[in-house]
């Protein structure tokens, strides 16, 4: 984690588990509730109106190369839209607004490993809880017990394993990296994994020896080199999943954006298991989000009040931002914040930072397409994703991106 500056405010979690506004005293009325309810549709509450189908073959399978050579949908008004390709970015936007940028950096989160019976084991961390003990995704663990061992190899063991099962109270060779199972965590139907390492050291230093970036499983055969799925800007170690909007930068874009006047500030906010848990409500307002780390700085803070001052607009670029900026704004006014969010943002969203948004085309049904929704409407965006369809832009993860600017905005 980055350093907390020490204006930095800490608010609960429950504090961000709403889209209505905060009362002055830091609880959620009940009135306001209901009325944020009577904000929200029938249509845009069904789960199934946020279907569409997509022919498989438009599902990215590799990143582009250069990454800013994807093609770019431009939302400039609820009426118009235009193609371009990502690299025209710096002339879409104006001089004085803000880009902000998730600086997230994923980790090799996933693991392959074995009981002491020998029976494979996949794991996916999730988030560190405290001194190397995670909660985890494990498949199969509907019979991994507390108190059970898994035992990890590094990568230059894996073509040529050791032998299994560890039985009769033998001893695995080593190197190997272990953890035991503390409890079955109710929220996520994940584990708690407590790892054995060295004193004084982190199983984040570990990952690259023994994990593997956990690419989404739409993506199925991929030859995408690690470096691909991280942004050029990731910094912070953590994310379980790349802010996907970020991957279009690159280096050279980055600063022709800076040289036509267009600003840059940082956020962060670990991609966790919200990213890999499906709606399971048919009425979406019942749907509950998984906490997610961020930390919005005091600098970043200021930018934006110094943009919005001078008559700039805030970008976010990616989801990610927006969840951060308006997970920090709860109380109604951003203010600096360091802890967790579990904000769930839908139609009817009352918002208070962003004014536009780059983002990518989103999976049927997802949290995601939810929030993309309720800042330009469910019928305009499912109306924008039948014409990238026809028009044959990459979708997911790899895919192709879009530019809803502010005047576009409901």
């Amino acid at each position: 984690m980055t350093g907390i500056d020490k204006n930095t405010k800490h608010l609960d979690v429950q504090s961000h588990n709403s889209n209505v506004p905060i009362d002055s005293d830091g609880a959620s009325g009940k009135a306001q509730e209901e009325e944020f309810s009577l904000l929200v549709s029938s249509m845009d509450r069904s789960l199934s109106s946020y279907d569409y189908e997509l022919p498989e073959q438009m599902i990215a399978q590799t990143p582009l190369s250069p990454r800013d050579g994807s093609r770019l949908l431009v939302v400039h008004s609820p009426t118009h839209h235009a193609h371009h390709i990502f690299r025209d970015l710096p002339h879409l936007l104006q001089p004085g607004d803000l880009l902000v940028l998730n600086n997230t950096r994923v980790i090799p989160a996933r693991l392959y490993g074995r009981k002491s019976t020998g029976a494979p084991v996949e794991v996916l961390l999730l988030e560190e809880r405290h001194n190397n003990c995670w909660l985890a995704l494990v498949k199969p663990g509907r019979r991994l017990k507390a108190g059970a061992q898994i035992y990890f190899e590094p990568h230059n063991h894996l073509e040529h394993p050791i032998a299994y099962p560890y039985t009769d109270g033998g001893t695995p060779p080593l190197p190997i990296l272990s953890a035991t199972v503390l409890a079955r965590d109710e929220a996520t139907s994940g584990r708690l994994l407590q790892f054995d390492v060295p004193a004084g050291v982190s199983l984040v230093g570990l990952l690259d020896q023994y994990g593997q970036i956990p690419l989404p499983p739409y993506i199925t055969d991929s030859q995408a080199l690690p470096e691909q799925y991280q942004t050029v800007y990731a910094h912070t170690p953590g994310a379980v999943a790349a802010p996907t909007a970020g991957l279009h930068f690159t280096p050279e874009l980055l600063e022709r954006c800076r040289e036509r006047g267009i600003k840059q500030a940082s956020v962060t906010l670990h991609v966790g298991v919200g990213t890999f848990r499906p709606v399971e409500v048919e009425d979406i307002t019942s749907h509950k989000m998984h906490g997610e780390w961020l930390e919005v700085p005091a600098s970043t803070v200021e930018q934006i009040r110094e943009t919005q001052a001078s008559g700039g607009r805030v970008i976010a670029v990616g989801t990610t931002v927006v969840r951060a900026l308006e997970g920090a704004a709860a109380s109604g006014e951003l203010q600096p914040y360091c802890g967790k969010t579990e904000l769930f943002i839908y139609p009817g969203y009352q918002w208070r930072v962003v004014e536009g948004l780059i983002t990518n085309f989103h999976l049927p049904r997802s949290t995601l397409l939810m929030l993309v929704s309720a800042l330009i409407g469910r019928v305009r965006l499912l109306e924008l994703y039948q014409d990238a369809i026809a028009q044959n832009y990459r979708f997911y993860s790899f895919g192709d991106a879009m530019l809803i600017l502010p005047e576009a905005v409901k």
